[in-house]
């Protein structure tokens, strides 16, 4: 009976460790200047005025890096200030592009903010969207199955946690919003042409997580 009893338990812990989430904080640079550019973010783009840069989730958007090293797309994020060689954003503000979390080619899952302050990662969104960025996605450095399983475990922890969360999209697929009570971007030239994470990607993640019956992202006009 004893042995029967211990069998069990080593069983119950094992599937109860499979099913745990790891994330790691690994924290960006968030201080008294990426802050007010984050709050000046808000006001300019989305004519939001608030006293603190958070946000109320509503979406998940999931792109890659193509930065081919976890240190180095953590390096890119890392600064308060846009580095030079992002002109194609840049004269829309000086915040730097970030993300909430960041996955690596091995599917470890490293936290970059907290879910709720706002991070640049999705025009006309940023104000309700939590971003999950994986490592590499072209070239010699494609997404990973690790990278799937990850992010499928995550939007799920994401979805339990934040039950307003209604939509995962990628992040190609960010301008099907304009029109929509979400959409808040306030300048009409501020665009970019996206591809990430690729549609097959994306597709498999809201196929694995359908049990949240996810809304239908708005048709492309």
């Amino acid at each position: 009976m004893k042995n029967t009893f211990l069998l069990f338990l080593i069983i119950f812990l094992s599937l109860a460790s499979c099913n745990t989430l790891k994330i790691i904080d690994k924290p960006i640079t968030f201080d008294e200047e990426r802050s007010n550019l984050t709050l000046e973010y808000l006001e300019q783009h989305y004519n939001l005025q608030q006293n603190d840069p958070t946000i109320s989730p509503k979406m998940v958007v999931v792109h890659w890096t193509v930065i081919p090293t976890l240190e180095k797309s953590f390096e890119a994020f890392d600064p308060s200030k846009l580095p030079e060689w992002r002109p194609d954003v840049a004269n829309a503000s000086a915040l730097n592009v970030s993300a909430q979390f960041l996955i690596d080619q091995d599917g470890t899952i490293y936290q970059l903010l907290p879910e709720t302050t706002m991070a640049r990662h999705v025009i006309g969104l940023n104000h309700c969207a939590i971003g999950i960025e994986n490592v590499g996605g072209t070239g010699d450095k494609q997404l990973t199955k690790k990278q799937l399983k990850s992010n499928i475990k995550l939007i799920r922890h994401l979805k339990k946690k934040y039950p307003d969360i209604e939509y995962v999209i990628g992040h190609f697929e960010y301008t099907y919003f304009e029109g929509h009570e979400l959409w808040l971007e306030k300048d009409d030239g501020y665009r970019t042409e996206k591809t990430d994470p690729g549609v097959d990607f994306i597709n498999a993640i809201r196929k694995k997580t359908s049990e949240n019956n996810w809304k239908s992202i708005p048709q492309k006009k």
